[in-house]
């Protein structure tokens, strides 16, 4: 590339490249139309089958506009598209492969064959590898359709693209931009992450994108934030280990039984020594035994200790006549009335 070129290409740059518009191809630009055959094929299932063979006319009809073929062999159960020699646009085969995708994929007719326009694309992911345990899986998905399709239903209207949920995949079908979005919105459904986030996330950017003046500053403000409140529901243990402080050196060897009685002198003494010794200590343990049980049974002898009670009345416990006499009057009254 020249330094001219590279030039006028760092000149044509755009910071949006959504804003681009694709330039149209026509049959002028290619007038010797394609030297080779191109050819793609895909199976589908069983249950397919009865709806593919009532739609074929249709598809053939659809793709003879497009100057291409179309096969279905219902022995081996797959769908064959090719080219001929007027087919003049080379991208329009890779368009007739995601159509019969799609209609794999349990997509109908009349949504699959918009893929064969310039500005609308296909995207098909696959989920079921994306999540362990099965249970979680089927929660997730469903999650993701919503009761009675309305989260698939207001993914479908915020991205302007048709949405199938089917099996272990998730086809969509609609513009660029909108299948960038749709793709978000199903790995980070898998990912445990609610659609509703990214549903009002959508809601929020399509309102800010009709204010001018917030064109160019941050809109992660205005955004929701998605806060990870999941604990681990596993039984914590009621004496966690504490782990001890890093220390490079490794640690210290315990002491054997020899090494203790080489501390203690024991190992030098004979058997004869031993023998004393270990008498001492039993002795010695039988004449502690000995006085805890004497100390036990003299407890119960042991009287308990009295307290002094005076007969003689205190200043404070001493009688208040004047309350007394007001008490057993007002008790008279009583029962007088």
């Amino acid at each position: 590339m020249t330094a001219e070129k590279q030039q006028n290409f760092f000149e044509e740059s755009v910071d949006n490249a959504w804003s681009i518009k694709i330039p149209v191809f026509k049959p002028e630009h290619n007038t010797q139309s394609l030297i080779e055959e191109s050819c793609f094929a895909t199976v589908f299932p069983k249950y397919r089958e009865k709806y593919l063979k009532e739609v074929w006319p249709l598809v053939r009809q659809c793709l003879a506009e497009h100057f291409l073929k179309a096969e279905l062999n219902l022995i081996e159960g797959s769908m064959t598209v090719k080219t001929t020699r007027k087919t003049w646009d080379p991208y329009i085969i890779i368009k007739a492969r995601d159509m019969i995708k799609l209609m794999a994929r349990s997509v109908p007719f009349e949504q699959s064959k918009r893929v064969l326009q310039d500005e609308i694309g296909c995207d098909i992911i696959k989920i079921g590898s994306l999540v362990r345990k099965k249970e979680k899986f089927i929660k997730r998905r469903q999650r993701l359709i919503g009761p009675n399709g309305a989260t698939l239903k207001s993914i479908e209207l915020l991205t302007d693209c048709y949405v199938l949920v089917q099996g272990n995949t998730v086809a969509a079908l609609g513009p660029y931009k909108g299948l960038q979005h749709v793709r978000d919105i199903v790995l980070d459904t898998m990912d445990n992450v609610h659609p509703i986030y990214n549903v009002k996330a959508l809601m929020i950017k399509r309102e800010l994108t009709k204010d001018a003046q917030l064109a160019h500053e941050d809109w992660s403000r205005f955004l929701p934030k998605f806060k990870n409140k999941n604990v681990s529901k596993r039984q914590q243990p009621k004496l966690k280990k504490r782990k001890n402080d890093y220390s490079p050196f490794p640690p210290q060897r315990l002491e054997s039984k020899i090494d203790k009685k080489l501390a203690s002198g024991e190992y030098f003494l004979n058997k004869e020594q031993e023998c004393q010794r270990k008498q001492h200590e039993r002795a010695a343990k039988q004449a502690e035994t000995v006085q805890k049980q004497k100390e036990k049974r003299q407890a119960g002898f042991i009287p308990p200790a009295e307290e002094n009670f005076s007969l003689v009345r205190t200043e404070e416990t001493k009688l208040n006549i004047k309350t007394f006499k007001s008490k057993v009057a007002k008790s008279n009254i009583k029962l007088n009335a």
